[in-house]
């Protein structure tokens, strides 16, 4: 049973790697670019992480947790007996999601442990048959979130620790060499690429996350195989650059970026305390000013960020993660007009802070984290000023310019204040609406 499913696994996958050859070119045609297939994921902005699995039971890392040998690997599966995910209600996850402002949730389907949260057809570690669980916990989350008119986004482990096909199992113990045993990697590879399939019929994610291609390279992956099978099945869903470089936008992992990164989509990706899967003793949680501010920093950059949330073993999502997104929501939906859809702003050189610009570049955005000890002051802004108000809040802000003698063509200095309140609890925005598309001094 087991060879005839992967042989019915390898021939749909040469008919996707035909049809993937095909395919680009029709989209190009039909005028699906790939500049318009990252259009939604540009403006998002934000978005929700879920590490969801056995490893809530226990509060233990994830996966990493008997890699490392903190645990033995049978102690390690052995929770897969108390995940009961009881009182798991996807309706709710997904409205209490929705409220936040984020507009895509990612979901773990499988970790390096190789626990699926589907009902797989492959391997022999899943919710439904082998957890207290016994049920498909992705179906109910992916159509909830759809309901929501939310993106969906499906994270999936290259990687599979628990695996007999796969190579390695610990940091200190790997099975084989794939040298050594060529068929037995062929095998693997037919095990994860099949487990892409079904995921990829069953729900067409508008995203996939992938993770731990550290461990081979992208040839040995056959990254550009699985990424061509996927655009097969759906030539706009986007990829992270986690398949071996395969993919369409950066992932920087919870440091937040000094400088834009190289690549014109990225996305951070960050905890709101220690650990990405719920852990009982971890509760040095940032504030939600903290997460906002973090927020604020990838903005003015051009960039996402998805932040990740770690339901319990029940399926209850902590009390403090959920008065986080909660209060994020808050903010989001006061200051939508300086988030979705945005630009990166201007450098620091013109003003000591966080920016943003509209799409058509001709409102800038400006974020004040702290209460201001005086007037805000913008450098080089060769643009008349049109209105400054407070996003959300609606106040209008008087202005003045100073050092702009009428013999100089420099822009001069424009000043305004901020009432205090006017100011919000967390983060305050102020829009600039322009004569026309910004336009700097360039020294």
């Amino acid at each position: 049973m087991a060879r005839s499913i992967r042989q019915l696994f390898k021939q749909s996958f040469s008919l996707f790697i035909a049809l993937g050859l095909i395919l680009p070119s029709l989209s190009y045609a039909q005028g699906n670019s790939e500049e318009k297939k990252m259009e939604w994921f540009g403006d998002a902005k934000l978005g929700i992480f879920i590490h969801w699995g056995i490893y809530a039971v226990n509060g233990i890392d994830e996966s990493w947790s008997f890699y490392n040998g903190y645990i033995s690997h049978e102690d390690y599966i052995k929770q897969a007996e108390g995940f009961g995910a009881e009182n798991y209600k996807p309706k709710e996850w997904a409205k209490l999601i929705k409220s936040s402002g984020v507009q895509y949730a990612v979901i773990t389907t499988k970790h390096h442990d190789g626990f699926s949260l589907w009902n797989t057809a492959l391997g022999n570690f899943n919710a439904v048959k082998h957890s207290k669980a016994g049920k498909d916990l992705i179906t109910p989350f992916v159509k909830a979130i759809r309901k929501e008119n939310l993106k969906v986004g499906l994270y999936y482990s290259l990687p599979d620790w628990s695996s007999d096909l796969y190579t390695h199992f610990t940091n200190t113990e790997k099975r084989y060499k794939i040298a050594d045993e060529p068929e037995r990697w062929e095998n693997f590879l037919s095990y994860y690429q099949g487990q892409l399939s079904e995921l990829s019929e069953a729900y067409n994610p508008d995203l996939w996350w992938f993770d731990g291609d550290w461990e081979h390279k992208a040839e040995e992956w056959k990254a550009k195989e699985t990424r061509a099978m996927l655009l097969a099945k759906n030539p706009n869903t986007i990829i992270n650059a986690r398949l071996s470089e395969n993919g369409d936008y950066a992932t920087p992992e919870q440091g937040v970026p000094l400088m834009k990164p190289e690549s014109p989509f990225w996305e951070l990706c960050m905890t709101m305390n220690d650990s990405w899967g719920f852990q009982h003793n971890d509760t040095n949680y940032k504030t939600p000013n903290q997460i906002i501010r973090i927020f604020v920093d990838c903005l003015r950059l051009g960039g996402n960020l998805l932040l990740d949330i770690g339901p319990k073993a029940d399926g209850t999502i902590p009390e403090e993660q959920a008065a986080i997104l909660t209060e994020l929501g808050r903010w989001t939906n006061k200051h939508k007009e300086a988030i979705y859809g945005t630009q990166a702003g201007i450098p620091l050189d013109y003003f000591y802070g966080p920016t943003t610009l509209s799409k058509d570049k001709k409102t800038l955005y400006v974020f004040l984290a702290h209460k201001p000890n005086g007037p805000i002051v913008i450098r080089g802004l060769k643009n008349k000023v049109n209105r400054i108000r407070v996003v959300g809040q609606g106040t209008k802000l008087s202005q003045q310019v100073h050092n702009k003698p009428y013999w100089s063509n420099k822009a001069g200095l424009l000043y305004f204040e901020v009432p205090e309140a006017a100011l919000d609890a967390q983060v305050t925005v102020v829009a600039l609406q322009l004569d026309g598309e910004i336009q700097l001094d360039d020294k």
